[in-house]
C-alpha cells in the first residue's frame, strides 16, 4: 500500500467480545464509584450535626450557645451569659474578650432546627432557631420553681417532685378534700411586720392547691391576706373556682376568684391583691375587739367549673 494510507488490522472475533466486555466492566464500575451512598451519607450527616452542636456548646454552662456568640482574639468562643460570670476573660486563654463577636458561628445557629431544651422532661418539639426560644419561654414541660412562700429556694422540677420536696424539706401540710378550716393567732397585733406562710397544700379533684397567708403593709396599711395557687399552668387553672371567708360575731369577709398558677410568684399575687385583704382594725374586730390578741379563722373550698 501507498504510504500515507491507513493499513486494516483484522482482529479474531473472540479478541473483539473480549474488548466489548472489557469497555462495558469499566463502565459499570465508574457508574457504581459515582453512585451516592445512602447508608454512609446518612453517617456522615449524623457526624456533621453533632460536630456543629459540639462547635455550639458553651465551654463554661455546656448549653447550645445562641446569638450574640462571644469570642476572644484567639478564636475561643462563649455564651453571652457566661461572658458575664467570667468577668470578661477567656476561660480557656484568659485573654480579654473585648466585644468580638462570633458572626460565622451566630449564622449556623439560626440555620438550625434544634429540640426544646425540655425535650429530656417530654417535650418532643423540634423549632428554628428564634422559634424555640419563644417557645421554651411557654413550654408546657418547663419545670416549675418551689412554690414554697417566705423563702428563696432554689429547685425547681415538675409537680410530682415538688410536692415531695413541699413534703419533706420544707414541712409543709398536705391535706386531701376541697374544704379547708385554717386559724391564725398572733399575740401582738399592733406589729404587722412582712411575713409569708404557706398554711397547707390539698389535694382536690387529683390536683393540687397552695393555702398562702401574707402579713404586710399595703402602702401605709397594715394587712393579712390569704390566697389560693394551683400546683400547673394557668390554662387549667381556669378550670376552678375558690372562695375563703373569714367572720366572727354575725359578721364575714368573703373572697371569690380564680387561682392563679404557681408559674406566677406568690409575691406578684401578693402584689396585684388577687386574693382575700383583711384590714388589722377589722381582723382585731373579728378577733373579738379586745385589741389584745388577733385570732383569724380563714375557712374556703373549691371547686371545679362545668
Amino acid at each position: 500500500m501507498a504510504p500515507g494510507n491507513n493499513k486494516s488490522v483484522e482482529v479474531p472475533e473472540f479478541q473483539a467480545m473480549d474488548l466489548e466486555l472489557l469497555t462495558s466492566n469499566k463502565k459499570l464500575e465508574n457508574v457504581q464509584q459515582n453512585k451516592p451512598s445512602i447508608a454512609p451519607s446518612a453517617k456522615a450527616g449524623t457526624s456533621s450535626i453533632n460536630g456543629v452542636h459540639e462547635l455550639l456548646e458553651c465551654p463554661i454552662c455546656t448549653n447550645l450557645m445562641y446569638p450574640p456568640i462571644h469570642q476572644c482574639p484567639n478564636g475561643h468562643t462563649l455564651c453571652s451569659n457566661c461572658k458575664l460570670r467570667v468577668h470578661n476573660h477567656c476561660p480557656t486563654c484568659r485573654h480579654e474578650l473585648g466585644n468580638i463577636r462570633c458572626l460565622a458561628l451566630e449564622k449556623v445557629a439560626e440555620s438550625l432546627d434544634l429540640p426544646c431544651r425540655y425535650n429530656d422532661l417530654g417535650c418532643a418539639d423540634i423549632f428554628p432557631y428564634y422559634s424555640k426560644l419563644k417557645h421554651e419561654q411557654a413550654c408546657r414541660f418547663r419545670p416549675y420553681d418551689c412554690p414554697y412562700a417566705g423563702s428563696e429556694c432554689s429547685v425547681t422540677g415538675d409537680i410530682p417532685a415538688l410536692l415531695s420536696h413541699l413534703k419533706n424539706d420544707h414541712k409543709v401540710d398536705m391535706h386531701d378534700g376541697c374544704t379547708f378550716d385554717h386559724r391564725y393567732i398572733k399575740s401582738n397585733p399592733h406589729e404587722v411586720e412582712n411575713a409569708t406562710w404557706m398554711l397547707t397544700v390539698f389535694n382536690c379533684f387529683g390536683r393540687h392547691f397552695c393555702l398562702h397567708f401574707e402579713a404586710f403593709l399595703l402602702g401605709t396599711s397594715p394587712v393579712y391576706m390569704a390566697f389560693l395557687r394551683f400546683m400547673g399552668d394557668q390554662d387549667e387553672a381556669k378550670n376552678f373556682t375558690y372562695s375563703l371567708e373569714v367572720g366572727s360575731n354575725g359578721r364575714k369577709l368573703v373572697w371569690q376568684g380564680v387561682p392563679m398558677s404557681i408559674r406566677d410568684s406568690h409575691s406578684k399575687v401578693r402584689d396585684s391583691c388577687d386574693g382575700l385583704i383583711i384590714h388589722r382594725n377589722i381582723a382585731l374586730f373579728f378577733s373579738g375587739g379586745n385589741h389584745q390578741e388577733l385570732k383569724l379563722r380563714v375557712t374556703g373550698r373549691v371547686w371545679k367549673e362545668q
